[in-house]
């Protein structure tokens, strides 16, 4: 299964189909989920309007830990496998990933003002996913630091997968310590408590974010391709003196 898109001719052909596919996904999710998130579905019972946010807050925060497991998967595939796209896949996912985080950070202190009554507070998911911001420029920093790709890449697969311990620490952060956030209200072995009004258009937003990320990849890793593919035209082509004839010294 890894092997069979290892090809990049056969890549960009999956690429520029279920590209603009996840594109539109997005697109009509994010319209059904926003405007039922957050016109029609009821107030929350306790924290009323402001409770809205999680339209947008809930899927970051799901897409930041699902970005991530996505990059220690490939960088798993690339160390196992070979892969010579894995490393790819999960350097475009990098950014998509860190700005999800970054935004779940922002919601929350929007959503934890009216509700805690303080933007931040040191809480243990707070923190755990202020730490894998840190961990996503970290990864980020070390493709850019490290001049030669191969020793990059090391690197960067290192980093990904000592950095996944962090990914059951957010999830389980609220079980684990004494937590301002809710337990799990949506995974739950006998289902959600949250009402289907409120359900639905959360689950469009997730399948709007998730399908933004494919998107957002799939245009990373054609651009990074494309990159390398004129990088080694660069080396293979020689670099010609420039000749001057003597007509043209006189």
């Amino acid at each position: 299964m890894w092997s069979r898109f290892s090809n990049p001719a056969k890549f960009e052909a999956l690429a520029k189909t279920a590209g603009p596919i996840a594109f539109w996904i997005f697109a009509a999710c994010a319209v059904f989920g926003l405007v039922n998130g957050l016109l029609f579905a009821p107030a929350e019972q306790y924290q009323g309007e402001s409770a809205r946010i999680m339209y947008v807050h809930v899927p970051a925060a799901w897409m930041a830990m699902g970005s991530y497991s996505f990059i220690a998967l490939m960088s798993l595939v690339a160390f196992v496998w070979r892969h010579s796209l894995a490393d790819v896949a999960a350097r475009s996912a990098a950014l998509p990933g860190a700005v999800f985080t970054a935004l779940a950070l922002f919601t929350g202190a929007v959503w934890g003002k009216p509700t805690w009554g303080a933007y931040w507070v040191w809480d243990a998911r707070l923190t755990s996913m202020l730490l894998l911001l840190f961990i996503y420029f970290g990864y980020m920093a070390v493709w850019q630091a490290v001049p030669e790709q191969a020793r990059a890449a090391r690197f960067a697969r290192i980093l990904a997968l000592v950095g996944f311990i962090n990914i059951p620490i957010i999830k389980f952060s609220v079980d684990w310590w004494n937590s301002l956030h809710q337990p799990a209200s949506i995974i739950r072995a006998d289902g959600p408590t949250i009402d289907a009004s409120m359900l639905w258009p959360l689950f469009a937003m997730i399948i709007a974010y998730t399908a933004l990320f494919t998107w957002l990849v799939f245009l990373g890793m054609r651009a990074d391709l494309a990159r390398q593919r004129i990088e080694k035209r660069g080396a293979r082509s020689p670099s010609h003196p420039v000749r001057v004839s003597a007509e043209s010294e006189a």
